[in-house]
């Protein structure tokens, strides 16, 4: 958020919730002024993440404690405000004394994070992996930020074998635009005992 603080979220199978922080924060008031502040900031970026992840179900939401029943009531309002140009269906519950907020929202797609990912096979499904396309996606950011920030003469991309395969196939033209934009030459080299999340750009 703009004023330093973040929100946690952590999305399990039986609910989402979304922790507040005030992170580096420092009112000019006093403390309790910038919890409610930092709070009501939240509002609206917790209603952007709930559309942007499209998270449903229960949803808990912490917002930090504050001891003024009045903050504690314009917070809920800015939250059911943020949250009144959703699309989908929310049921939003009362805000408690230590700011806990349970509401649910009706999913109208699949979450971003099983578009993005898939269930571990290892762990029966319990857990996620990132897809083989969200990898190679990190790694043309991750070739875009070393370009900006460093002088190099080529990249070594090192990857598992599927993600290079991806790289070398279906990714073959956004990796082509990458050497044409950086106007270095990108190679590639399979690793087979790199997990599929795992990846290396060097500087050549």
């Amino acid at each position: 958020m703009k004023s330093g603080g973040y929100l946690v979220i952590d999305q399990t199978e039986a609910m989402t919730t979304i922790d507040v922080n005030t992170g580096g924060y420092v009112g000019h008031r006093n403390l309790e002024e910038t919890i409610f502040r930092t709070n009501l900031e939240a509002t609206v970026a917790i209603a952007r993440q709930l559309r942007l992840r499209n998270l449903g179900g229960i949803i808990i939401l912490d917002f930090i404690d504050m001891d003024d029943p009045g903050h504690r009531s314009q917070v809920l309002q800015a939250l059911e405000k943020s949250l009144a140009r959703d699309h989908a269906r929310n049921n939003i519950g009362t805000i408690s004394e230590l700011g806990l907020v349970e509401m649910t929202r009706k999913r109208i797609r699949e979450s971003l994070e099983h578009v993005l990912c898939y269930a571990c096979p290892s762990c029966d499904g319990r857990g996620f992996l990132k897809t083989p396309e969200t990898i190679c996606y990190e790694i043309f950011r991750e070739i875009l930020r070393r370009n900006r920030q460093f002088d190099f003469q080529e990249l070594l991309v090192l990857a598992c074998p599927e993600v290079i395969e991806l790289l070398v196939d279906e990714e073959s033209a956004s990796l082509a635009e990458l050497e044409e934009l950086t106007g270095k030459p990108i190679r590639l080299q399979s690793e087979s005992l790199y997990a599929q999340d795992q990846f290396d750009v060097v500087l050549m």
